[in-house]
């Protein structure tokens, strides 16, 4: 498939069945007008949220409101993101995204209505039976009052919230307009100009001349600007503890973890068993060392390939059917809906002119999850198929659990069920693998997994809590105080087998992750919860499996570290990440044992 087609040329077999969502173009109007309709009928509540039965009543208009308004928005996006440059879906695209908008207007009088009731009155309701159904979302309500301020101070903070996205705003237009890098030689001695885009194609060049040149210039570039981006990620940090007091939260990572309900206990977990284990990444350290053949590891070797690139061809129905292979331990009720999701028009597959990039898996409660993807005959399409079924089949098993209500599960939960697969995608290749080649670029594509999303995700994590820390102690951050920060981090996480070079100390300039403060911690949780639940299920079985899919089915009926601790995983203990880091260790001790 090397020509790409244009939309009107893709056989009906390689895209997602739509129409399920709606039949046509008529049946979408319809929806949005019937929704246009029943926005009129919510003011009609407005002023009478004094009592159950009114309560009760605007929760189930809310929820058909949303429900049409998710679908017509889900259509509309997804017939856009077929071919980006057709004009009809495009403003399709648009006039549900305004519709959006209205139903947030329409709707947003509900909480602070009913927030604006006494204690007595609140309690009475969460456990008054006309609203046993809601006690979930009233419970919430309650635990977010205490948060939640007068009419004139949430004005006022409303107000801020333009000023408030200005450290972002100003770092990415400095980071992604502004920023000239200098031009490097290649591996064929041509003056490129240095990009974001080619920087991690430089560092994964096998040419140590080139990486360690892009390295350099990356870092020197940003050194020169450092003064104006320390005030910006400073600004950012001074924002957030403005948030956390004026909401009254005992410090900025608790204002961050309260939404998910999650306690702090799990972020400071999860940074103390990595230190625990920090001696297996030294380990993999020595080992990339030794098989990259250098007396000294630096910080720009990191990316560079440890073995030759070696070529997997897989069409996509060799994808697929590995991929079913693979998830066979989630046994056959699993398989019977994967099975069925890929002839059942879930998917749309290949590249056509037009389309929006990448890969995702989205849809509307009610009908069937949808996957876009752009599958390229390779070994990372396949495993791109297995993690976007993971997220779709979580969705379905929650959606066909769960009332619409309790259905959406959160972003904490949402790449647990993605990477499971792909950590069952992996094990089975790995077991199945009989050519060393084939078998160490495997171990090594994992091992790096390990490292870029647990290790290098939890040190993020581990800045940003210095950072806030130092703030909220009142005491400054100048240029100098990250860099120390960051370069001390990075000599702790690295060893001794590694050379920490001292440009490493301005990466933190260039993350823009710090600007949406504390997320990052949620790539190394998910990543080892999945791990977790990826070694319960090969090693226990059946009990495993039934909890695991206990908790697919969850969607968000419960806080989500409950939803996991009744599955087995609980992310307040170190056990799920110790867990993860036998995995790779026995990564690690696989890889020795192949190069011995």
């Amino acid at each position: 498939m090397n020509q790409v087609m244009k939309r009107s040329e893709v056989p009906a077999e390689h895209r997602w069945r739509l129409e399920d969502l709606f039949a046509d173009q008529a049946a979408w109007d319809k929806e949005y007008n019937e929704v246009k309709e029943l926005l009129k009928k919510a003011a009609g509540f407005q002023g009478k949220l004094d009592n159950a039965q009114a309560i009760k009543d605007v929760f189930a208009l809310e929820d058909e409101i949303s429900l049409h308004s998710e679908r017509l928005y889900v259509y509309a996006n997804m017939r856009h993101h077929e071919d980006t440059a057709e004009p009809t879906y495009m403003a399709l695209s648009e006039k549900s995204k305004k519709l959006s908008v209205e139903t947030g207007e329409a709707l947003s009088f509900i909480t602070p209505e009913i927030l604006s009731l006494s204690d007595e009155q609140l309690n009475a309701l969460v456990n008054d039976p006309v609203l046993s159904f809601y006690k979930l979302t009233l419970e919430e309500m309650v635990r977010q009052k205490a948060h939640v301020l007068s009419k004139a101070e949430e004005s006022l903070m409303a107000q801020v919230g333009n000023i408030s996205t200005a450290p972002g705003t100003i770092f990415s237009m400095l980071n992604n307009a502004d920023m000239k890098f200098p031009k490097v030689k290649n591996e064929n001695g041509e003056e490129v100009e240095l990009t974001h885009g080619r920087y991690i194609q430089f560092l994964e060049s096998k040419n140590r001349e080139v990486r360690a040149a892009a390295f350099k210039a990356m870092y020197d570039t940003y050194a020169k600007q450092k003064n104006t981006i320390a005030s910006t990620l400073s600004a950012n940090v001074t924002k957030n503890i403005f948030y956390a007091r004026a909401r009254k939260y005992p410090s900025a990572l608790e204002m961050s973890l309260f939404g998910d309900n999650i306690d702090k206990a799990v972020y400071t977990n999860l940074i103390d068993t990595i230190h625990e284990s920090l001696p297996l990444l030294h380990r993999y350290m020595k080992l990339r060392k030794r098989l990259l053949k250098v007396d000294e590891l630096h910080m720009y070797d990191l990316f560079a390939p440890l073995v030759e690139e070696f070529d997997m061809k897989i069409t996509y129905d060799e994808a697929k059917e590995t991929v079913k292979d693979s998830l066979q331990p989630l046994g056959s009720d699993y398989l019977k809906v994967l099975s069925e999701s890929f002839s059942q028009g879930w998917i749309d597959i290949y590249e056509n002119e037009g389309k929006r990039s990448g890969a995702y898996s989205w849809g509307a409660y009610g009908t069937h999850p949808y996957v876009l993807l752009n599958h390229k005959d390779n070994l990372n399409s396949m495993f791109t198929l297995a993690h976007e079924m993971g997220h779709a089949m979580h969705s379905y098993l929650s959606d066909t659990n769960q009332e619409y209500r309790f259905a959406q599960y959160t972003i904490f939960l949402a790449e647990v069920a993605s990477t499971l697969n792909e950590a069952l995608l992996m094990d089975y290749l790995l077991k199945k693998s009989t050519d060393p080649k084939e078998k160490m670029y495997l171990l090594t594509y994992y091992a790096d997994q390990f490292r870029t999303t647990v290790f290098r995700q939890t040190m993020f994590a581990e800045f940003e809590k210095l950072v806030h820390e130092r703030a909220e102690a009142g005491e400054a951050l100048t240029p100098q105080d990250f860099s120390k920060i960051y370069y001390d981090l990075n000599l702790k996480y690295h060893g001794s087998e590694m050379v920490v070079d001292k440009d490493i100390e301005m990466e933190w300039a260039r993350i823009p992750h710090f600007y949406n403060s504390f997320y990052v911690y949620k790539y190394a949780t998910g990543f080892s919860a999945a791990t977790s639940f990826s070694k319960q299920i090969l090693d226990e079985g059946q009990p495993a499996v039934d909890r695991y899919l206990g908790f697919l089915k969850s969607g968000g009926s419960d806080f989500s570290i409950n939803i996991l601790k009744k599955a087995g995983v609980d992310m307040s203990s170190p056990e799920p990440i110790r867990q993860a880091m036998d995995v790779f260790k026995s990564l690690i001790e696989q890889m020795e044992e192949l190069t011995k």
